[in-house]
């Protein structure tokens, strides 16, 4: 994609990856793809705000250049110093020899470690405003959103917030960048929703104490680093920020979330039981295989919703591994205060629902109800699971 001027004097220089697999080494991305945006502003000085990866490093030259030749560059912007955001950083430094690297303290002691880079640097305070000529820059800290050298560029003139990480999503641009020009944007909001909680939810806290530090500016476009640009409804994306950053201290919808995992079929069969109840209820229902769905998808639905019902059978007496992972990493996420319901098979001896109880409880799950049965299930046995869902369901509902 060419370079696009989303504001007179500021152009999108972004970069599509449609071959990583995995984002930061864990996150699928292999059939989403993701952007890594970046910006250039033409005005007396020259300016780029973030970069991109190292191995996008001829692709994101090829967009400066389409707006102005490299070696022109007055100041480098690092507003977050993830290898993603920063991978070009070498190259940059020896094409422009006068550029200065405007960043925080802490993001010049990781420029250091990173890339042994140490002059040329400017270190910006708090609310700091540089002058281009025609515009103005004005850097905010925002720490732990979601690094702790993290901050965000305002250009006052034409109102356009470079967020970095803040307000981004997975997902390659298919040769629209602005939300009202998108012709499916559903799909980038899913995937703003799993980005947000695959990389971003664990520093709510910080989410929420940025978007009130930015909320007395004038924000006509949020241009992020990854995602969509919004220019349309730029109080869209930072409304569902907030939503999802106010999940970490509430319960959630009232909606249930089924992990299972299944060995020779047993709990399988149980399962499609207890969805019936569910649906029975009416209470909207995501099930997810856990030995076949990667976790990366699982967790924006533990985030969101209030029931969690896990469906495992004890594997050498404790919980099935594949679904034992999944809750390893709603654990690290802290996903909190959730509604629990567990259903498996057991062999000659259980043990899934104690090791269940084990990880849980430290994030206040309440485990309200728990259904075993041996080997196979009966045709009792499973109109009791059936029972059981509906029973589960209209709890939330009542909560």
């Amino acid at each position: 994609m060419p370079a696009i001027q989303i504001r007179p004097g500021i152009y999108w220089i972004g970069v599509n990856d449609r071959t990583t697999d995995l984002f930061e080494g864990i996150w699928p991305i292999t059939q989403e793809g993701v952007s890594y945006n970046s910006y250039l502003i033409v005005d007396e000085k020259k300016v780029l705000v973030d970069l991109t990866k190292s191995t996008k490093e001829g692709s994101f030259l090829g967009q400066i250049s389409d707006v102005l030749d490299p070696t022109k560059l007055d100041y480098i912007v690092i507003n977050h110093m993830e290898p993603d955001h920063t991978g070009a950083v070498k190259i940059l430094y020896s094409l422009a020899p006068q550029a200065t690297f405007l960043l925080t303290d802490k993001a010049a002691t990781m420029l250091k470690a990173f890339y042994g880079i140490m002059d040329r640097v400017h270190i910006v305070k708090d609310g700091e405003e540089l002058s281009l000529g025609e515009k103005t820059l004005v850097f905010y800290a925002i720490p732990f959103v979601h690094w702790p050298e993290t901050m965000v560029t305002y250009e006052k003139t034409q109102r356009v917030l470079f967020s970095c990480d803040a307000f981004g999503g997975y997902g390659a641009l298919r040769g629209a960048i602005f939300d009202d020009e998108c012709g499916d944007k559903a799909f980038y909001l899913q995937e703003a929703l799993r980005y947000y909680v695959n990389i971003v939810a664990l520093f709510s806290g910080p989410v929420l104490k940025a978007i009130a530090k930015l909320s007395g500016l004038d924000i006509q476009i949020i241009a992020p680093s990854h995602g969509l640009i919004w220019r349309k409804d730029p109080g869209q994306i930072v409304q569902l920020y907030r939503k999802w950053a106010e999940y970490a201290t509430s319960p959630g919808d009232p909606a249930v979330t089924l992990v299972y995992g299944s060995m020779y079929g047993n709990t399988e069969a149980m399962m499609n039981a207890v969805a019936e109840g569910v649906s029975k209820a009416g209470v909207p229902l995501a099930i997810f295989d856990a030995a076949r769905t990667h976790v990366s998808y699982i967790l924006p639905y533990l985030w969101t919703r209030q029931g969690v019902i896990v469906g495992a059978p004890t594997y050498e007496g404790a919980l099935f591994p594949p679904v034992a992972e999944v809750l390893t990493y709603a654990a690290h996420k802290r996903i909190l205060n959730k509604r629990l319901a567990y259903f498996g098979s057991y062999g000659w001896g259980g043990g899934a629902k104690r090791e269940l109880v084990k990880v849980t409880e430290p994030l206040k799950w309440e485990l309200v109800d728990s259904l075993e049965f041996n080997g196979a299930a009966t045709a009792e046995d499973l109109h009791r699971g059936e029972t059981f869902g509906q029973r589960f369901a209209e709890s939330l509902l009542r909560s």
